[in-house]
C-alpha cells in the first residue's frame, strides 16, 4: 500500500482549510498541527497565553450576560444554523477529522453526523427546558422547579474525539445558555479552528451575541487557566484518569462544577449461547474501529471455556483480513495510531502481557514502517491472557484485545459461571461501557441489572462501542461519572431554582411550625 505524499496532504488540508473558513493559520507559529498519516507537520498556529486565556474568559462573561435572558427557543436558533453549516460542509470537516486524528474516512464522516445529530437534539431541547410543578403542603402556596443558565462553560477535549465531544458539551450549553470557551487536544487544532469558524459563522447570520464560543489553543498552562478560573462555572473535560485527578481537585478548591469523562477498559462477556457470527463482527468493530483509540473500545473479552478457543480462532482470521493504511483511501479499516507516544505504550503494553502469561495469537506488529517512518500504523493485537493480570486492568489506547475464560467446557452450573464472568468484568477501576453478547434473557437480564454490569453504558449483543446521542453518554468509578450527550444531560449546564410562590393573605410555615 502507498501512503499518500506528505506535500499533498498538506495541499489537501490547506485547500480545507480555506473552504471551512479558518483563518487562525501563522506560519511563525509556536504549535505545529501534524497529521498522523504521514506524521510530518501540516502548518503552524499560534498558542495563547494564560493571560489570554482570562481576557477570553472576560469576553465569554460578558457574552453570558446577555445570553442569558435571551429565550430558550431563541438561542436554539443559532445552534440550528451550526447544524446546517455542519451538513453543508460535512464532506470537508469530515476529511479534517480523518487527516488530522487518522480516523477512517467514514468514521470521519460518522463524527460530523454526531454534531449534527446533536444540534438537532440540543434544537428541540430548546423548548423543553423543564421544571417540575411540585405540591405544597401550605395552602394557598405553589411550589415549582426552574432551570436556569449557569456561566462559562470550559471544555477540555482529547484527539481520538476532536469535534464530536465538543459539539455535545457546546450544542447543550449554547441553548442552555451558557458561552463555551474550548481547549482543544494540542494533536487535533485545526479541526477545533474549523469549528470555531463554523460557530462563529453561525452566530453572525442568526444575529447571536459575539464571544459565545471561543477557542483557546495550548498546552497544559493554558487548560490550567482555563480550569482555575473563577468565572467558568463547569469545567467538561474528556481524556485520562490522570488528567481528570489533575484537574478535578483544582476545580472542587474553588466549588466549581465538574463534568468528568475518563478512561475506560471496556469488556464483552460472551456466553455459550452466543451468536458467533454476531459476536465477531461486534468484537472486531469495537476492538479495531478507530485503531482502538476509543474512550469505548473493546480490551477485554470474557469468554465461557466451551466456545473460548472457537471464538478466538474467528477473531484472529478476522484479524488478519484487516486493511491497514491511510485513512483517507477507500477500503481502509484501521488507521494510524496518533503518535511516537501511543505506538511506545502498544509495544509496551503487549511486551508485559507477555511477561504476564499472555500468548498473542494475531496481530501485534508495526507495518508500513518504511513507507512513512514517522507514522505509526499496528496490526491489532489479539491476546490470550490466563488472568486479568495489571496490564489488563490498565486503559492501553491502542488496539490491544485480552481475552480471558470463565466457567468450564464441562460446567453443569451456568448461573454461578455467569458470576463468576460478572465479578471478572466488574474487577478493574475503570466504569464507562459493557456488553453481554447471549441469547438466554436471564443472562442479558442480569447483566443489566443492579447486580450486573457497574458501567454507565450497558449493552446486549452490541460491543460496547458506537453510543447514540439520545442516550447520556458516561461511566462509573475511574471514568468520572459525567454524563454528556442525550437524556437530562442537558442539566449539568444549568443551575436549579425551587421557587415558592404564596398567592393567600395567610403567611403558614412549613412543618407546622408557630412563630408569632
Amino acid at each position: 500500500m502507498t501512503l499518500t505524499a506528505h506535500d499533498d496532504l498538506v495541499a489537501r488540508t490547506t485547500s480545507i482549510l480555506d473552504r471551512l473558513g479558518v483563518t487562525a493559520i501563522d506560519p511563525d507559529g509556536d504549535l505545529a498541527a501534524r497529521s498522523p498519516v504521514t506524521g510530518g507537520d501540516l502548518v503552524r498556529v499560534r498558542s495563547h497565553s494564560a493571560a489570554e486565556v482570562g481576557e477570553i474568559v472576560t469576553a465569554a462573561h460578558d457574552a453570558f450576560l446577555a445570553w442569558r435572558e435571551t429565550p430558550a427557543p431563541v438561542r436554539g436558533a443559532l445552534v440550528r444554523e451550526l447544524g446546517l453549516l455542519l451538513r453543508e460542509h460535512k464532506a470537508d470537516l469530515g476529511a479534517l477529522v480523518s487527516v488530522e486524528a487518522g480516523k477512517i474516512r467514514s468514521e470521519g464522516l460518522g463524527e460530523v453526523q454526531e454534531m449534527i445529530d446533536i444540534c438537532d437534539l440540543a434544537v428541540g431541547l430548546s423548548r423543553q427546558l423543564t421544571g417540575l410543578t411540585i405540591a405544597s403542603e401550605r395552602p394557598g402556596h405553589r411550589m415549582m422547579e426552574q432551570w436556569h443558565p449557569l456561566g462559562v462553560v470550559g471544555v477540555i477535549s482529547a484527539f481520538n474525539f476532536p469535534v464530536a465531544v465538543w459539539s455535545w458539551n457546546a450544542a447543550l450549553a449554547l441553548v442552555c445558555g451558557d458561552p463555551v470557551v474550548w481547549k482543544p487536544s494540542e494533536k487535533t487544532v485545526l479541526t477545533a479552528l474549523a469549528c470555531q469558524a463554523l460557530v462563529t459563522e453561525a452566530a453572525r447570520r442568526v444575529g447571536a451575541p459575539e464571544h459565545l464560543s471561543s477557542v483557546v489553543l495550548g498546552t497544559a498552562e493554558v487548560g490550567e487557566a482555563l480550569v482555575d478560573d473563577h468565572r467558568v462555572a463547569l469545567v467538561s473535560a474528556t481524556g485520562s484518569t490522570r488528567m481528570g485527578r489533575a484537574v478535578a481537585p483544582r476545580v472542587a478548591a474553588r466549588f466549581g462544577k465538574l463534568l468528568l469523562e475518563l478512561g475506560g477498559n471496556n469488556a464483552a462477556i460472551v456466553t455459550p449461547s452466543a451468536d458467533l457470527d454476531l459476536t465477531v463482527r461486534g468484537i472486531v468493530f469495537s476492538a479495531a474501529g478507530t485503531a482502538g483509540q476509543r474512550c469505548t473500545t473493546l480490551r477485554r473479552v470474557i469468554v465461557h471455556a466451551s466456545v473460548a478457543d472457537e471464538l478466538c480462532r474467528r477473531i484472529a482470521a478476522a484479524y488478519g483480513t484487516l486493511p491497514i493504511g491511510s485513512p483517507l483511501d477507500d477500503g481502509t479499516l484501521v488507521g494510524p495510531l496518533i503518535d511516537a507516544a501511543s505506538y511506545q505504550g502498544y509495544a509496551d503494553a503487549l511486551d508485559k502481557a507477555r511477561a504476564n502469561g499472555g500468548t498473542v495469537l494475531a496481530g501485534g506488529e508495526r507495518v508500513l514502517a518504511d513507507e512513512a517512518a514517522d507514522a505509526y500504523y499496528v496490526q491489532p493485537a489479539l491476546v490470550r491472557m490466563p488472568t486479568q493480570s495489571e496490564i489488563v486492568q490498565a486503559e492501553t489506547f491502542a488496539p490491544i484485545l485480552y481475552v480471558m475464560t470463565y466457567g468450564s467446557a464441562d460446567s453443569t452450573d451456568p448461573a454461578r459461571d455467569f458470576d463468576e464472568a460478572l465479578a471478572m468484568h466488574n474487577d478493574v477501576p475503570q466504569g464507562l461501557s459493557s456488553s453481554v453478547f447471549t441469547l438466554n434473557v436471564r443472562e442479558a437480564e442480569r447483566f443489566l441489572s443492579a447486580a450486573g454490569s457497574d458501567c454507565g453504558i450497558a449493552n446486549v449483543n452490541i460491543g460496547p462501542s458506537g453510543a447514540e446521542i439520545g442516550g447520556a453518554f458516561g461511566g462509573e468509578k475511574e471514568t468520572g461519572g459525567g454524563r454528556e450527550s442525550g437524556s437530562d444531560a442537558w442539566r449539568a449546564y444549568m443551575r436549579r431554582a425551587t421557587n415558592t410562590v404564596n398567592y393567600s393573605t395567610e403567611l403558614p410555615l412549613a412543618q407546622g411550625v408557630e412563630f408569632g
